[in-house]
């Protein structure tokens, strides 16, 4: 009975996150998962207090279920978004009037580093593209793919699901369905303007259903490409070009960023054009450049080996 409830409990809150918070599929997942972790040590763990009921949780229960998962070296980027996951879980309750205040009100976020991505420079972007064979059957394909990331800052979620009336080329904008579902207009450059027209003559060579018809990338049977397949491709392109770097679909987009916020770009408009909801996400880039900057400086300086 209890595993019942608590199981309607999550559906319930994911039901939530989906209609009042807007969040894509993979964060609400990822929420669900770790109140299901809560879920699961209620149940099961002698420490829990003698509560099940996860809308009985005391804030001591709540530190312990952290402090548990904590022994098993969970990193501290993982503890955060944890707190996260509790955080508006008991905010839902309180907001279903299930629970009187938020058993997760004074729990603190761990201090994480800041996440300093992987970036291309715009030589590796450039040899990357230039090494596509334009010969091969898709090589057009994964050329405006490649374009399309680096020139919008796209999320591969977001690639995969261009349609062709997304794109306003005369206008110079494409339309971009993020998380959430919430559009947004985003400039394109003329090198993948030109790159995604070229593929789409291509295209036209592909048999595909009705229901693909307005979907701009497709794989070699005419069906919607896949995001695991976007990344084998940027992987096998990098490695073509003799990219060492760990790269991926997502490199792109954070290159994309960095080299806007290098040439001066304001930080809104990053934001905007990336879909990011607060800026303080955008605001990593900053950090990108800094240490880039840092270390430029470390090299050239005559006394480096001394600062």
């Amino acid at each position: 009975m209890k595993r019942s409830f608590n199981n309607n409990l999550i559906a319930d809150f994911a039901s939530y996150l989906r209609l009042e918070r807007s969040l894509s599929l993979n964060s609400i997942n990822a929420y669900c998962s770790d109140i299901s972790k809560l879920v699961i040590f209620l149940e099961t763990s002698p420490d829990n207090g003698g509560i099940v009921n996860p809308e009985k949780a005391t804030p001591l229960v709540l530190s312990t279920f952290i402090a548990t998962l904590h022994s098993k070296n969970l990193s501290k980027r993982s503890q955060a978004r944890l707190i996260s996951s509790l955080k508006a879980f008991y905010r839902f309750l309180e907001i279903e009037g299930r629970v009187k205040e938020s058993a997760a009100e004074m729990l603190d976020f761990p201090k994480v580093k800041p996440y300093l991505p992987i970036v291309l420079s715009v030589g590796e972007v450039e040899k990357i593209i230039d090494g596509i064979d334009l010969s091969n059957d898709q090589g057009h394909r994964n050329r405006a793919i490649v374009e399309m990331l680096y020139s919008c800052g796209l999320r591969v979620s977001e690639l995969v699901n261009l349609r062709i009336s997304d794109l306003f080329f005369d206008e110079g904008f494409i339309r971009v369905t993020g998380k959430g579902s919430k559009q947004r207009l985003v400039p394109v450059g003329a090198p993948a303007v030109s790159a995604v027209k070229l593929y789409l003559e291509q295209r036209r060579t592909i048999k595909f259903s009705s229901k693909n018809e307005d979907t701009l990338f497709l794989n070699r049977r005419g069906g919607k490409l896949s995001r695991e397949m976007v990344f084998l491709i940027i992987k096998g392109e990098a490695k073509k070009a003799g990219i060492v770097k760990e790269i991926s679909p997502h490199t792109f987009r954070h290159s994309f960023a960095t080299h806007m916020v290098e040439n001066g770009a304001d930080l809104r408009v990053v934001q905007q054009m990336l879909g990011h909801e607060s800026i303080l996400t955008t605001e990593i880039y900053t950090h990108v450049n800094s240490e880039k900057w840092r270390e430029g400086i470390l090299r050239c300086h005559p006394r480096a080996k001394s600062l």
